[in-house]
């Protein structure tokens, strides 16, 4: 049997590096692992330790998440609830600790490196981050959103090219223009599923019996629609599909396919159809308040649980 390939031995700052872009490409809803080796390192820079117990890699971590929120100038993406884990087994598959019986050891090259790899681990979280989100920490600003709001165009180019960057962009707003378009008629909407859940069940439901189920995907072959189509049936009861009450929101579909989806039953809504709704919002306050609820998503979903 062939051994198992063997992780490369970490000897050099590229090496270092090397290791927190991966942590960086791992990272989901929040970016832990480089956090934490930020923290250690930041430590180990201001005393010089090496040694850590499991209270204070907890507490240089917790430091760093409150440094990052400084740095970045919002939280969303970092400050996860602490788990052992973070220090018994994510560090150490990235050669950054070594578990001791008693606490953990900081390792070289990073602590030869910490006062280059400070800085450079700060920049490359906050470039991760910004890749993710876009524009969307700056929809805090109530200020900034009344001025976006203020010119249609500005407001749409703004949704055009945040929709694009991740499938959880693309989820929150397609619920707020959503929500704010239902509104208008008295019916409320309410988003169930975390983003980009891989549960395939409901996404967003109403106070009208109909339900949403959100895909960044493109439907460009007849498989795919066959596929969705099997999926949906498999998910929600025959009733529910037979009387229309379930919508498809999906990235882009070619008309064949929903035409075909139509007689199926089922209403599939593009990003295109989702972006000409949401230049239809005349009144500044419709505009404002989309982007108001999409930063409120982000903000529920990814902001730190560290103060």
């Amino acid at each position: 049997m062939r051994a198992a390939k063997q992780h490369k031995k970490v000897a050099s700052l590229p090496d270092c590096q090397s290791e927190i872009l991966l942590m960086l490409k791992r990272s989901k809803t929040k970016v832990i692992a480089p956090t934490l080796t930020l923290g250690l390192l930041q430590a180990h820079q201001a005393t010089g330790k090496v040694m850590f117990s499991e209270r204070e890699t907890q507490a240089v971590y917790m430091n760093a998440v409150r440094h990052l929120k400084t740095f970045m100038g919002h939280s969303l993406h970092i400050g996860a609830k602490w788990e052992d884990a973070y220090s018994r087994r994510t560090l150490p598959k990235y050669q950054v600790l070594k578990p001791l019986d008693v606490g953990y050891e900081l390792l070289s090259p990073f602590t030869r490196f910490s006062r280059v790899l400070i800085p450079w681990i700060e920049a490359s979280i906050r470039d991760y981050i910004a890749s993710r989100l876009g524009e969307i920490p700056k929809l805090e600003d109530k200020k900034f959103r009344a001025q976006l709001a203020a010119n249609r165009e500005t407001f749409v180019c703004l949704l055009e090219k945040n929709i694009e960057l991740n499938p959880a962009n693309f989820e929150f707003i397609c619920f707020a223009v959503l929500r704010v378009h239902l509104e208008k008629f008295a019916c409320k909407i309410y988003r169930d599923s975390r983003a980009a859940a891989h549960d395939k069940g409901v996404d967003i439901s109403t106070n009208f019996g109909v339900v949403y189920q959100i895909k960044k995907l493109s439907v460009v072959n007849q498989k795919m629609c066959d596929a969705i189509v099997t999926e949906l049936q498999a998910n929600f009861d025959r009733q529910r599909l037979e009387d229309g009450n379930v919508i498809l929101v999906i990235d882009d579909i070619h008309q064949e396919f929903k035409e075909f989806l139509i007689n199926m039953k089922i209403q599939a809504i593009s990003k295109a159809d989702l972006m000409k709704l949401a230049r239809q919002f005349d009144d500044e306050e419709d505009r404002e308040k989309v982007l108001r609820i999409v930063h409120d998503e982000f903000r529920r979903e990814y902001a730190s649980v560290i103060k």
